[in-house]
């Protein structure tokens, strides 16, 4: 049965992707006239946004790569930037 949310229930909800990598915090939800676009995902402490983008403060997730809407969010693993250890260094 298709459960329906709030958008505002969405808000600092957790992201992580469908491999299980925590990927971030939802802070807005973009919204066109009949349907969401995308989510502004915050790189909060932890997260492999911190991680990957540094001093960036998150980025914006096509609402096309959201797979479900829960207790947390899950998203495709392609959403995630390249990254690799080797950049930090």
């Amino acid at each position: 049965m298709l459960k329906m949310k709030q958008i505002t229930e969405t808000f600092d909800m957790k992201v992580f992707t469908d491999t299980g990598d925590y990927f971030g915090d939802i802070e807005e939800g973009i919204v066109t006239s009949t349907k969401i676009f995308g989510w502004k995902v915050r790189a909060s402490k932890n997260s492999f946004l911190n991680k990957a983008l540094g001093s960036a403060k998150g980025v914006i997730v096509p609402h096309q790569l959201v797979k479900s809407i829960g207790d947390i969010m899950i998203i495709n693993k392609q959403a995630m930037p390249s990254y690799s250890p080797e950049d930090e260094e």
